[in-house]
């Protein structure tokens, strides 16, 4: 599935907090966008959704293969999240809801988008938390958001995004919320699953080294404009914007891997 994203806008009244960002993602593409807290990657996703807050004005288009999501009505874009697009939030604890079981929830995509039967629905959720490696799915499924470890509870939220099969997995910032060797886990599972489904994946965070190892293309932002773009391999190798070396060689004081080999 591809997404081309052309001049979008984002304005809270006369203030502008994306200003004309460009980039295509293409068909099975791993694609990352990375910036600082505020240069605007996380509104850029929720536009995509159309989850942008009702005071935000988005202009320019958002393309997903020939549907303009920009300007949809919300029936219609409800159709698209989780059928056409999937996601994946920083924080399972929110993204979850307490008050019902992990197999309810998994399999939630599946019945609102009447690609099961209700009947289905345990098996199906069972499949998923296997999918997404959860330990003992068949108990796993009866269990509540609180009774699982942070990690698992991503995993949880990994499986309702891709339930129903998007095309499109949209994650913002995963692996933020965990310590270092879930997050490690967590990016393990990222990179098995979309070469398993081959999903389009648009990776947001603010971690180069995160991203260099789940994602091939990257964007950079920084005050809500793209100061950069191209191979991750050659943003790494030949940063040419000051805001990009300093992600660069923050990235570089930790030990990473990229999809190429070890950096």
């Amino acid at each position: 599935m591809t997404l081309t994203v052309t001049d979008l806008t984002i304005r809270f009244g006369d203030r502008t907090v994306v200003d004309r960002v460009s980039f295509t993602v293409a068909d099975g593409a791993r694609f990352g966008i990375i910036g600082e807290s505020g240069s605007g990657k996380s509104l850029t996703t929720l536009a995509i959704l159309g989850l942008l807050p009702e005071a935000a004005e988005a202009t320019g288009s958002i393309d997903l293969d020939g549907v303009q999501l920009l300007g949809l009505r919300e029936r219609e874009l409800a159709r698209l999240r989780g059928r056409r697009v999937g996601v994946v939030f920083q924080d399972p604890q929110t993204a979850l809801n307490p008050l019902r079981t992990i197999g309810r929830q998994l399999a939630e995509p599946l019945l609102l988008h009447r690609l099961i039967a209700r009947r289905q629905a345990r098996a199906e959720a069972i499949r998923l938390a296997d999918l997404v490696r959860l330990p003992e799915p068949d108990r796993i499924v009866h269990l509540y958001p609180h009774q699982l470890s942070g990690g698992q509870r991503q995993r949880v939220a990994i499986g309702i995004a891709l339930a129903a099969s998007p095309g499109l997995l949209l994650a913002d910032e995963p692996t933020t919320a965990l310590d270092v060797t879930i997050q490690s886990e967590v990016l393990d599972l990222f990179d098995r699953l979309v070469a398993v489904t081959g999903a389009s994946l648009v990776f947001v965070t603010h971690d180069l080294a995160v991203l260099a190892r789940i994602s091939t293309e990257v964007l950079v932002l920084s005050q809500g404009r793209a100061i950069e773009s191209g191979p991750v391999a050659r943003i790494l190798a030949e940063p040419r914007e000051a805001v990009t070396a300093g992600l660069v060689a923050a990235a570089r004081a930790t030990s990473f891997t990229t999809r190429e080999g070890a950096a």
